[in-house]
């Protein structure tokens, strides 16, 4: 098989696949997510609505719809078994190694692996691997919370956007590769910002210079929210930031190419048919 072949496989082997109810709810899905994450920003201070107490309902409200995206996507998409077999393993192997660098300056290696998952397979793949691989590592880590679906949903976020990266035609080699690190990097500082976001509304006493002020004019909330970001996240964003570069650069090049063969080798498109092959008889 040609390289030209080889590539047309490549791209067309992708086992979920944006369709119109996917987009729909995945719109929704954001907008939702939008609002939960920044509505105490716009929150009066006397309506007393701060994450802590919200939290729940959230939990309520944010599960539904990422199994709504994971409904839509396999009734447009017909995500067979071997999809959903590769969504388990990758999910499996992203939460195995998020405990290997947890709580050491934010070493996170699950986050290259996403990366490189969401460019392979496609947006719609990449949501659900990220909400999935998220929860599945809270279950194994005893990390289950309030919190736990904002971290589906901003690594839904994360692996989705690799999926999103133009060039997914043409791009190969270093060109690639020097594509990914400087997503994986820019994202791992944009996922630890989201989920500062949610934190830095229910964490009392910080300081007058960033904490969180409900009813305070956006702006200078703001600011104080880029202070906290700095003095309490910044080492551990860059550390994230950091690994995910160096396991792109190091070992992407053999994970994307394992990836690439096995979604081209498992023929996510392919229809089955039935009957008597032409000049054989049946046996």
């Amino acid at each position: 098989m040609s390289d030209k072949a080889v590539d047309v496989t490549e791209r067309a082997a992708r086992p979920v696949r944006l369709g119109p109810k996917s987009v729909a709810v995945l719109l929704l899905t954001g907008a939702v997510g939008v609002v939960a994450f920044g509505w105490p920003l716009l929150a009066d201070a006397e309506s007393g609505l701060a994450h802590a107490r919200d939290a729940p309902w959230l939990f309520a409200a944010l599960l539904p719809l990422l199994v709504a995206v994971v409904v839509a996507t396999i009734s447009e998409s017909g995500m067979d078994a071997k999809a959903v077999a590769m969504l388990g393993v990758l999910a499996a192997v992203g939460a195995a190694l998020r405990p290997l660098g947890a709580g050491t300056a934010g070493l996170e290696p699950m986050f290259f692996l996403m990366v490189l998952s969401g460019r392979v397979l496609g947006p719609g793949f990449g949501f659900v691997l990220g909400s999935v691989t998220m929860f599945a590592s809270a279950l194994l880590t005893g990390g289950v919370g309030p919190w736990m679906p904002f971290q589906m949903l901003s690594m839904a976020w994360f692996t989705m956007g690799a999926g999103l990266l133009p060039g997914a035609d043409r791009l190969r080699g270093r060109a690639e590769l020097a594509v990914l690190a400087v997503y994986g990097s820019v994202a791992a500082f944009a996922y630890g910002t989201v989920m500062n976001l949610y934190g830095w509304t229910i964490v009392p006493g910080l300081g007058s210079g960033i904490s969180f002020v409900g009813g305070d004019p956006l702006h200078e909330n703001l600011v104080r929210f880029l202070a906290y970001c700095a003095a309490t996240s910044l080492g551990w964003d860059l550390g994230r930031a950091v690994l995910t570069v160096v396991l792109t650069v190091t070992i992407g090049p053999t994970l994307l190419k394992a990836l690439r063969r096995a979604t081209r080798r498992a023929a996510f498109d392919a229809q089955a048919a039935f009957g008597e092959a032409e000049g054989r008889p049946e046996r």
